[in-house]
């Protein structure tokens, strides 16, 4: 599948699970900000990718993708923010971010709040590399 295909895919698939129209959900529109998904709807949405796409992504699996394997202490910083290897980290799943401008800044209960659709679908794309 390529990686348009993926994203179109992944962007029915978030627009269903939230009730939105396709054109209400760009590949760049934050996942729980602008298009307003809850992690109600997360589950829902990666459930939704397994039985269309047959690709399995747990909460778990997300979440440690995010975070890289960096363990906890040293992805966040004492006073909640994260890190500043926590933000090298997010950079590489989520290109979009700048690490430089958030330094400091960014609170890790933030974090899924800059989580895209693309974000997401290249997560999708990342998985079914690694199955095959």
């Amino acid at each position: 599948m390529s990686e348009i295909s993926v994203i179109d895919t992944v962007r029915e698939i978030v627009a269903e699970a939230v009730a939105l129209e396709i054109d209400e959900v760009e590949a760049d529109a934050t996942l729980f900000g602008e298009v307003g998904a809850e992690s109600i709807d997360l589950l829902d949405i990666l459930f939704r990718i397994e039985r269309r796409l047959g690709v399995k992504i747990t909460t778990t699996q997300l979440s440690e993708r995010i975070q890289g394997g960096i363990p906890d202490e040293q992805f966040g910083t004492d006073d909640g923010m994260v890190s500043d290897l926590g933000l090298e980290q997010l950079h590489k799943v989520m290109p979009q971010i700048d690490p430089a401008e958030l330094s400091g800044k960014l609170g890790a209960e933030d974090v899924m709040g800059l989580f895209t659709v693309r974000n997401l679908a290249d997560m999708v794309s990342k998985h079914t590399v690694a199955a095959s």
